[in-house]
């Protein structure tokens, strides 16, 4: 039996975030697929494991669960080279996963989940529409930062990549062009080609 149990959807961005964590770093775990759009998250019983009722959700061999994928993958990857021992280092990788929370995340994330869970129903479209405006700033604010660094904290992999990775990867399924961000492109293939990837899904 792993150490770890993850509850996650392998479509979803967040959860993706702690399968290539764990590929990275070589950890075994269990996983438990969820289906959001069928109200796995809204039982009794995955309710008493997270009562914000979402995915990703860690559980411990202990019985003690985490949620928020940021907060599971800095979990994980406590001790390892991934997590700067560094205290600046290591706020800066928590600033990048802030970002990618609230500036990234409700835009790109949102518009891929209205086209690709849903469908693009047009009663989303308008919608849809007015995330492409932030979602594009929060790729320029990224774009700027790996013209000047190889990855976003430096010149090492953290799991800040490892955040914004997960949906930027994807963000053409959410109207996002990437064809404008040639260092993001840089990035993407870089990151592509560190020992251990796994590809979503």
């Amino acid at each position: 039996m792993a150490q770890w149990t993850i509850y996650g959807d392998s479509q979803s961005g967040n959860c993706y975030k702690i399968q290539l964590l764990c590929a990275l770093l070589g950890l075994d775990y269990d996983w438990v697929e969820v289906d959001i759009l069928a109200g796995d998250t809204r039982t009794d019983a995955f309710l008493a494991k997270n009562p914000n009722g979402k995915i990703p959700l860690l559980a411990l061999q202990n019985g003690q669960t985490l949620s928020e994928s940021n907060a599971i993958i800095n979990y994980l990857a406590a001790g390892s080279a991934l997590l700067p021992q560094n205290a600046f280092e290591q706020a800066k990788v928590q600033q990048w996963q802030f970002f990618e929370q609230y500036s990234h995340e409700p835009y790109i994330a949102v518009a891929r989940f209205i086209a690709k869970y849903l469908g693009l129903p047009e009663e989303r479209r308008a919608e849809y529409d007015a995330k492409q405006a932030g979602g594009n700033k929060a790729l320029k604010v990224m774009e700027q930062q790996l013209s000047q660094t190889p990855f976003l904290v430096g010149e090492q992999l953290t799991t800040a990549d490892i955040s914004l990775f997960a949906y930027t990867h994807v963000a053409d399924e959410g109207g996002f062009s990437l064809t404008h961000y040639p260092a993001i492109q840089k990035w993407l293939s870089l990151m592509r080609q560190q020992a251990g990837f796994v590809a979503m899904g």
